[in-house]
């Protein structure tokens, strides 16, 4: 694929991603994209971000932060705080995760990512929240009317960019994290339970970030 072809494909992907998004703010007002990264690690947070566009945002490349590579979420992590109208992010750390599972844990670090979206939105004096999309997971408790989408880090615009800024946000977690507990390939495997992840619980032990609920088996060896 030429540089041009390339350059059109992403115009392409912009339009219908965005088109997606447009759809849902003509329905209910201003809206934001929610997801989180992170709820498969055996160690550290479940980060969750909240991304609200206007309908002429016009960064090219935002897709599934799983299908970018790092060089290039980075760049887009910065385009998109610089564009976006609100960014809220929102995390809940392992010892959170093991008092209330998981899936609920996400839920919370989702709710306060809009917490989060809605106060820059109210301090740039730009409006208030009115709709989120959300990838696959409902919502209880908040103000907003909300749609669950399945795949829409695949198909909307501020999805696919909250699962951008919540990727690279965590990955940066997980680096630091590398230098104060070494040994584990955190740095690389970001706390998947990889090969080298188990080499280092045998030998160092368990950290004070690792979720406890999810080594039980390892816990019971």
């Amino acid at each position: 694929m030429t540089k041009e072809e390339r350059l059109e494909k992403q115009k392409q992907k912009l339009l219908t991603m965005r088109a997606f998004d447009d759809e849902y703010r003509r329905a209910y007002g201003m809206v934001g994209g929610i997801d989180e990264v992170g709820r498969g690690p055996l160690c550290g947070p479940v980060v969750a971000c909240c991304v609200v566009f206007d309908n002429s945002v016009d960064i090219l490349g935002i897709d599934d932060s799983k299908k970018l590579s790092k060089k290039h979420r980075e760049e887009l992590y910065d385009l998109i705080l610089d564009k976006a109208l609100a960014v809220g992010i929102g995390q809940k750390d392992n010892k959170v995760i093991d008092e209330i599972n998981i899936l609920e844990a996400t839920k919370l670090a989702m709710k306060e990512s809009i917490e989060k979206a809605e106060k820059m939105l109210e301090k740039r004096d730009l409006g208030s929240l009115d709709h989120v999309l959300i990838d696959a997971v409902t919502l209880s408790g908040i103000s907003q009317s909300q749609t669950g989408i399945v795949k829409g880090d695949t198909k909307s615009l501020s999805i696919a960019a909250a699962s951008i800024v919540a990727k690279v946000t965590r990955d940066r977690m997980m680096e630091a994290y590398a230098e104060q507990y070494p040994g584990y390939g955190l740095e690389s495997n970001m706390g998947y339970g990889t090969a080298k992840h188990y080499e280092g619980l045998r030998q160092y032990g368990i950290t004070p970030i690792h979720r406890l609920s999810f080594l039980k088996s390892f816990m019971d060896k």
